[in-house]
């Protein structure tokens, strides 16, 4: 099997790629020229130079290719640029599927999230969701949903494309919560915020796994939510205290984080300047909360996850050995 991976130096798009060599697969790896390449530095790979958006090198990374694992993604939440997130998220994925159209590509698999379904007031939900929330919480939902409307509208043209909704992805290099983990894990962090908030929770590679599977059994525009479980912020953070045998964070009172989120906004906004705390966030922390069911990718596709508990102290510890 040839395939191409989009994203293929950020987070999930080097687990894919690694997985895909595992399995004696010919890997074509559509990169940045700004992309740092470490995270492969180890694999035989063929690299295409190019933005997302750039036809050329789509037509060159595709020739041949029975299978295009469309991972790249603009992921922020707070002060961002969503002109250049519409750019990556809605352009790139409509050059990425017409692509794959003009190209004759026999599959796409498209990496979306949980976030298309929208704030679903914590009630679990399946892909036969209907979104409720008229609006969008934030500039990344608003773009992923656009994106995945492209997606969607192909497939019912025709092509063969399945999407994966992924809920919060996890492992020990995650550049998201793995950054905050280590501050826990050297015992620095004394205050957190929005410990109840609930997060659904995926190893990188269990969703790897789920988007392999998708990719050989799949039928045409199939989707398909990837989540173990959920947990709240201080449950993970009592597993991996735990692990480490430490203390949880104070909780910081919720009237304090929405003032300086507040606070903050018009001075992130002015500087072009990204605060710990902003609006956005802090609606993410206390006022938006999106639960689902995977039900159907255990069922249908054979996925097989650990379970979130696993998820954690399996990162907790690698955290500590690297950690010294």
């Amino acid at each position: 099997m040839k395939a191409l991976v989009t994203g293929a130096t950020g987070f999930t798009g080097s687990h894919l790629v690694k997985a895909l060599r595992q399995r004696g697969a010919e890997v074509v790896c559509l990169v940045r020229p700004s992309s740092p390449r470490s995270r492969l530095a180890t694999e035989s790979v063929q690299f295409v130079t190019g933005d997302i958006g750039d036809r050329a090198a789509l037509q060159t990374a595709m020739d041949g290719v029975d299978v295009v694992f469309h991972t790249a993604a603009y992921v922020e939440l707070g002060i961002v640029n969503a002109a250049a997130m519409a750019q990556v998220n809605i352009a790139g994925t409509r050059a990425v599927v017409e692509t794959v159209q003009a190209m004759g590509v026999p599959k796409l698999v498209y990496c979306s999230t949980i976030g298309v379904y929208g704030d679903t007031q914590g009630k679990a939900v399946d892909e036969t969701f209907v979104r409720t929330q008229k609006d969008f919480s934030s500039a990344y939902d608003r773009t992923k949903y656009e994106a995945q409307q492209l997606v969607d509208l192909a497939a019912a043209a025709g092509l063969d494309a399945v999407s994966v909704m992924p809920s919060g992805i996890f492992g020990a290099d995650d550049p998201h919560f793995g950054p905050v983990l280590k501050t826990f894990l050297r015992g620095k962090l004394k205050l957190w915020a929005g410990g109840d908030r609930i997060t659904g929770i995926v190893h990188v590679d269990d969703l790897v796994e789920a988007m392999l599977l998708a990719a050989s059994k799949s039928p045409p525009g199939a989707h398909y939510i990837i989540s173990a479980g959920d947990l709240t912020t201080r449950e993970m953070f009592a597993i991996v205290g735990r692990e480490a045998g430490l203390n949880l964070p104070a909780e910081a009172p919720r009237w304090l984080v929405r003032l300086v989120g507040n606070l903050l906004d018009p001075v992130g906004r002015l500087l072009s300047w990204q605060p710990p705390l902003s609006r956005e966030r802090v609606h993410y922390l206390y006022d938006r909360c999106v639960r689902v069911d995977a039900t159907k990718a255990r069922t249908e596709l054979g996925w097989q996850p650990r379970s979130p508990e696993v998820v954690l102290q399996q990162i907790a510890r690698a955290l500590q050995s690297e950690l010294g």
